[in-house]
């Protein structure tokens, strides 16, 4: 009997399309594996078993069902992301338990694609930091359980990395795709502005954030970027352009098999002004590196001009982000650091909406990356903390943690600019490692090239070894 929980999302809907499993099949392995592993890895707020098998059948039943390049594929979705008659609860007692009458553009597309909606994943409270836990529970690295699965879309990373789903959607706002994707050895992509429909909370944190793929493989990564982009280039399946997107965002105009030099620049330098890289990720990054440089690309050390001002921007955009999502809410509610980020934030949203440091931001980097095509930077500065109650502890130690430990994703939220977590590596605990690549507007296909390139140099295990079908895959 083959088992289907552990394969990837492109050989489970290939099976599908060519009718050697059903949906429902698929589906129920998933489940079944949810059932045995969640209750150590804490990747799902609530689980759709019945619905999901019953969803499967309909896409079964599908007469387009030859052509959907998600056929019958389980995914997870954040809990900030409305799923049809499920409620949206965004980490937080103080949001309503209501369920939503509409599926979010996004998870639209997932299923129109012929995706399942197994469950939704925890984040934590607003989805304000780079861990994940609160009133619905704490969401764990699947490669080591004692240890946070970075936030905030920490539960759809676990879900994946534990391989109780081949794919889920999760967005970034100042990197809460890209974190947990490094701490639990995923491809994160976040796409730059405009490429998904965004529609995240009350305004999308400013224009910074963006929903995207988590994927255990590059092609997965791309196959699912391209549904939520609106190109479904890998199927051939339609090429509506949403969000003003055409092929190109998937192909990257590049042929098939066709091998172009890029020029990268290799930096391990933290953005933050008193923030250090631990040796074991900028070892990563420069090794990956050397790989691409021996692969033909044109790679040299070169550190962005990151500004002295960029922390204080950062964290200015951070809190004004939740003070505006925070709106509406009973501060009763909420936990102590989320009314502290909120009430801080409440002062800076005048200044932050109208995106004049982003603007300065994005003309400071351009002339680096006219000189260079992509920038190779670790992806963490260090390994995620413990996963602990962190919402029950002070704001101040939550935000020193959380800038400590991942430095070198806000900036691209700002900027608007894609940027992607790959894999690289292991690090000393058996955790992987990973870095990220980040590149100009409109770059998406370039980085998964590169991260294409890196996976083929350095092939990493796609699930943790947690027991069960697909062990350690």
């Amino acid at each position: 009997m083959t088992s289907w929980a552990g394969r990837t999302a492109a050989e489970i809907a290939a099976a599908v399309r060519e009718k050697r499993v059903t949906p429902r099949e698929v589906v129920a392995e998933h489940l079944a594996r949810i059932e045995l592993l969640d209750a150590r890895v804490g990747a799902f707020r609530t689980l759709r078993a019945t619905a999901a098998l019953a969803e499967a059948d309909e896409v079964a039943a599908r007469a387009d069902l030859a052509e959907l390049p998600l056929a019958g594929v389980p995914v997870a979705v954040k809990d900030n992301l409305a799923v049809r008659g499920e409620s949206t609860r965004n980490g937080t007692a103080a949001s309503l338990d209501a369920p939503a009458d509409e599926d979010h553009v996004t998870v639209a597309r997932l299923r129109a694609a012929g995706a399942v909606v197994v469950g939704l994943t925890n984040c934590p409270e607003l989805c304000v930091f780079g861990t994940t836990e609160g009133v619905y529970g704490t969401a764990r690295n699947p490669w080591d359980t004692t240890r946070t699965a970075g936030g905030s879309s920490g539960g759809s990373a676990a879900a994946v990395a534990a391989g109780m789903v081949p794919i889920a959607l999760g967005n970034d706002g100042m990197g809460s795709l890209r974190i947990p994707a490094a701490n639990c050895g995923l491809i994160g992509l976040k796409p730059g502005h405009g490429v998904v429909p965004a529609g995240i909370g009350h305004g999308d944190w400013f224009g910074m954030s963006e929903n995207g793929p988590l994927a255990t493989t590059v092609e997965d990564a791309r196959l699912m970027f391209s549904v939520l982009a609106g190109t479904r280039a890998e199927t051939g399946a339609g090429t509506e352009g949403a969000a003003g997107v055409g092929p190109e965002a998937a192909t990257g105009g590049v042929r098939a098999g066709e091998s172009v030099t890029r020029t990268v620049a290799v930096s391990v330098r933290s953005p933050l002004v008193g923030v250090t890289v631990s040796r074991p990720y900028a070892d990563a990054a420069r090794e990956a590196g050397e790989l691409l440089a021996g692969a033909g690309h044109r790679v040299r050390r070169a550190d962005p001009p990151y500004p002295v001002w960029l922390g204080t921007t950062s964290l200015a955009h951070w809190t004004a982000g939740t003070a505006v999502d925070a709106e509406g809410l009973d501060p009763r509610r909420l936990a102590r650091r989320t009314r502290v980020h909120a009430a801080l934030g409440r002062r800076f949203v005048g200044s932050v909406r109208g995106g004049v440091r982003r603007e300065q931001l994005r003309e400071r980097f351009e002339p680096f990356f006219a000189e260079h095509e992509v920038l190779l930077t670790p992806a963490l500065a260090r390994r995620g903390p413990a996963a602990a109650e962190w919402h029950r502890r002070g704001w101040l130690r939550n935000v020193l943690v959380n800038t400590n430990y991942s430095p070198l994703t806000p900036p691209w939220n700002l900027t608007g600019w894609p940027a992607v977590a790959v894999p690289f590596g292991t690090l000393a605990s058996g955790v992987p490692g990973a870095v990220q690549l980040v590149g100009r507007p409109g770059s998406e296909a370039v980085l998964l090239e590169l991260a294409g390139q890196l996976e083929e140099l350095r092939p990493w295990r796609r699930t943790a070894p947690l027991g069960g079908a697909g062990e350690g895959l």
